[in-house]
């Protein structure tokens, strides 16, 4: 059992003893578990065999978790989480994410008219029978019937990219607008989360009314969900997406901003720092305990600096390492989209791709970047249509016969993803591998084969001298897919000792390896490649979210093997 898969039992089992009206220091201290086990960059089952260690060491663990994570690896399950489920139907914790019912509410509805899912929850509000319970009414079931499409939607999150696409469209819109002085978007969306939920946007708008009425009316709203004294409108855009309007003094944006970036759990840490000092963050500013008086909050720096903090990159606010970043003044230059210099991973029309050698070369051309590697499927992958050693050979000619043409502007390099097949080994024979400039090894099938076997296949690729880099590791595709069973602690390890890249890959369907796992890599000493695994040239323009993932991940330019020249990433002189 895998760190996420743990930490997903914790985060269970606190919905559980919360739905059950626990004690919120329990279900608290299960939350802060599955958020450090989730953020750990090496296996709970790694640390729990060496007998030198001690998972309930690590902060945010303790000894309680620690005995339940080991139950977990040894057995697979948790006699507590099983008794709990029993006992609370799965539909039912669904109904907590109907806004404004909360979990009192929605265990009052089960026990008291045996309501288990939110098909239950929407009859028994056309039937009337949700007022007739205490604490309700007929405005309650208004509410509930308003809400239930949120719920039944929510987990429908979207990909970062369709999110930012989303807020660059409304904030046009927005610029239409006059009297708006400053505006910005807050939330998941600017940390560079994975997928995104909703929207925050927030404003400083001389006229607060035409801000909110200009809001209201983006075209492709469908619902306005609430107006309230001119602070906030939230919209829905499709059938769920939520966007809310926020509306600030300017004396208060950046606390305001603060704030509504998040993470929960790094703003909690930095209220307790504030605490410790006699002061108080919140939405509005930073205020001293003593006599309330303010002391800041007109920017995000002001807010951090009130603690003796420099200001925190939006992306490495998690509660992982930041604050200890900050306190040393470590925290890392973090990697841009300018600095990459090349891409090593894209596939033409010679297997999957819309395009030719050429049009990807003038569309990286574009883009700025100074080489790339032409990566098409090898010939294991028979419904791309991979290649073969012959139709390898030939394109790698052509490449050839090509590179004068962009001589001084791109090197095309001559590369290949290469399956790791089922049995273990390389698709293509190592004379093949051996002519290429660069060779992806890749698990395309067998994903769902023992943790034992897919870490043998990935080892024996690490250990093949033709063998550069490890594509998209994990193999998970977000939402749709999860990470095959891999011993990624082992692959890293074998990373390290045969000097091999491990890939970042930036689809933002992939976006493997996880954050988390980039930030090991970047421990380790593992050079990361981010690649954009490009189709067709408008696949390139993926880049920024690879770019998100290696922020959140702390790297920096020089943990990036595709930011240096050709010559370093080589090892040799670049190809003619």
């Amino acid at each position: 059992m895998d760190n996420a898969k743990i930490a997903d039992r914790f985060e269970e089992l606190a919905d559980l003893l919360e739905f059950q009206a626990e004690n919120p220091f329990r279900v608290r201290a299960y939350r802060t578990g599955a958020h450090a086990i989730r953020d750990l960059g090496e296996s709970v089952a790694a640390i729990l065999a060496d007998p030198e260690r001690d998972l309930a060491d690590l902060p945010g663990i303790g000894a309680t978790l620690a005995e339940k994570s080991r139950v977990l690896i040894e057995t697979g399950t948790l006699p507590q989480l099983e008794k709990l489920r029993l006992e609370v139907p799965e539909g039912v914790l669904a109904m907590v994410r109907v806004p404004g019912l909360g979990p009192k509410k929605a265990a009052a509805l089960f026990r008291e008219l045996g309501i288990e899912s939110l098909a239950g929850l929407r009859q028994a509000c056309e039937q009337g029978r949700i007022r007739s319970l205490k604490g309700f009414s007929t405005k309650t079931e208004a509410m509930i019937l308003d809400g239930l499409g949120i719920a039944e939607a929510s987990g429908k999150r979207v990909y970062w990219p369709t999110a930012r696409r989303l807020a660059d469209a409304i904030g046009r819109h927005m610029n239409g607008c006059d009297g708006i002085r400053k505006m910005e978007w807050a939330g998941s969306l600017r940390r560079g989360r994975e997928t995104v939920g909703d929207l925050d946007l927030l404003v400083v708008a001389d006229d607060r009314e035409a801000a909110m009425d200009h809001f209201e009316n983006y075209p492709e709203q469908t619902q306005v969900v609430a107006r309230g004294d001119e602070k906030k409108v939230s919209i829905r855009v499709g059938k769920a997406f939520q966007v809310d309007l926020r509306l600030v003094e300017e004396h208060e944006f950046g606390a305001a901003l603060q704030y509504f970036t998040g993470s929960k759990e790094h703003n909690v840490h930095l209220r307790r720092l504030a605490q410790s000092k006699g002061l108080k963050i919140n939405e509005y500013g930073v205020f001293r305990e003593a006599d309330g008086e303010r002391v800041g909050g007109a920017t995000e720096a002001e807010v951090y600096a009130a603690v003796g903090l420099p200001w925190i990159p939006p992306e490495l606010r998690e509660d992982r390492q930041e604050f200890e970043w900050a306190v040393a003044d470590r925290l890392p230059d973090l990697l841009t989209v300018d600095a990459i210099r090349g891409d090593l991973h894209m596939h033409t029309s010679a297997s999957d791709g819309t395009a030719t050698i050429r049009e990807m070369a003038e569309a990286a051309i574009e883009r700025g970047l100074r080489y790339i590697a032409i990566t098409d499927h090898s010939r294991r992958v028979a419904m791309a249509n991979g290649l073969d050693p012959d139709r390898l050979r030939e394109q790698w000619e052509a490449i050839e016969q090509l590179r004068p043409e962009f001589e001084g502007r791109l090197t095309i390099l001559k590369g290949i993803e290469c399956d790791i097949l089922e049995a273990g080994g390389m698709d293509l024979p190592d004379d093949c591998l051996a002519e290429a400039d660069w060779v992806l090894a890749s698990v395309h099938y067998g994903q769902r084969q023992s943790r034992e076997q897919i870490t043998e296949r990935i080892l024996g690729a690490l250990e093949n001298p033709h063998v550069d880099c490890i594509a998209h590791p994990t193999g998970r595709l977000i939402g749709r897919r999860e990470a095959y069973e891999v011993d990624l602690d082992a692959v890293m390890r074998a990373a390290v000792e045969y000097g091999k890249f491990l890939e970042l890959n930036s689809n933002p369907a992939r976006l493997d390896l996880h954050d988390v796992h980039a930030a090991e890599a970047k421990r380790l000493g593992i050079p990361i490649v981010i690649n954009t695994d490009a189709h067709s040239p408008d696949g390139l323009d993926v880049l920024p979210c690879g770019i998100n993932q290696a922020r959140r991940a702390g790297l920096t330019a020089a943990d990036v093997a595709n930011t240096w020249p050709l010559e370093k990433l080589l090892g040799r002189p670049a190809p003619s």
